[in-house]
């Protein structure tokens, strides 16, 4: 097998599992408190942003100028702006009538398989660089993606899905994971200016991550899934 497709099954296995344990977590338990959420966020939140001031940046800077960092930072912020925009819009257009549980768990499941294109972007791009900064993204984004799998699995649950079918569902959006690791690969492989960008592209996206789930944590009496 080439480096393209082991980043790829990598970026799809840490994607799915991150989104599958969040599934198994929403569709085995009745969840009341929001403190083991609320851990895993600030937790994530925190490996985030010391992997790109210890990591991605520094690592951006060794292939392309101060410019072209803060080129692929401003793209990666403005994606992940126009991914969370769509889910809020798909998330605000459903009811929150109990009827209507369902329809929302598919919905988010579909913004979140959007959603995690771009995290497999950065994965790709950061095993561009080395094996080890793909690993430390891979695992920041895993962590990233438990409470979305919660998300996905608790609507579908109560909505009347059986367990088996809720962790199905969310496991499988987890899969655009690995569709952008490999995109993220592929374009690492063009040049290696291209592989300071992606960083730089990594660094933001992974940024505007962080910075909403500290917004969250700090500004909100309660978790809103939508916002991540």
């Amino acid at each position: 097998m080439n480096r393209v497709g082991y980043i790829s099954i990598l970026g799809m296995i840490f994607g799915m599992l991150g989104t599958t344990l969040g599934g198994i977590f929403g569709a085995i338990t009745n969840i009341k408190s929001q403190k083991i959420i609320n851990f895993v966020l600030s937790l994530s939140a925190i490996l985030m942003l010391f992997i790109i001031y210890f990591d991605l940046v520094p690592e951006s800077l060794k292939f392309v100028n101060y410019g072209g960092t803060l080129l692929g930072i401003g793209f990666g912020i403005i994606l992940m702006i126009f991914c969370n925009n769509i889910v809020n819009k798909k998330i605000s257009s459903v009811g929150e009538n109990k009827l209507n549980l369902l329809k929302v768990g598919i919905v988010i499941g579909i913004g979140l398989c959007i959603h995690n294109f771009p995290e497999g972007l950065a994965i790709g791009s950061g095993f561009g660089a080395s094996t080890k900064l793909g690993i430390s993204l891979a695992i920041a984004i895993c962590l990233h993606d438990f409470p979305e799998g919660i998300a996905i699995a608790v609507p579908l649950k109560q909505g009347g899905y059986s367990k088996l079918k809720v962790i199905v569902y969310t496991a499988i959006s987890g899969v655009t994971t690995g569709i952008g690791a490999l995109f993220g690969a592929l374009i690492g492989n063009v040049s290696k200016e291209m592989i300071g960008i992606s960083l730089g592209f990594a660094g933001g996206a992974m940024l505007y991550i962080a910075v909403s789930l500290i917004s969250i944590l700090v500004f909100s009496d309660k978790y809103n899934f939508s916002s991540l």
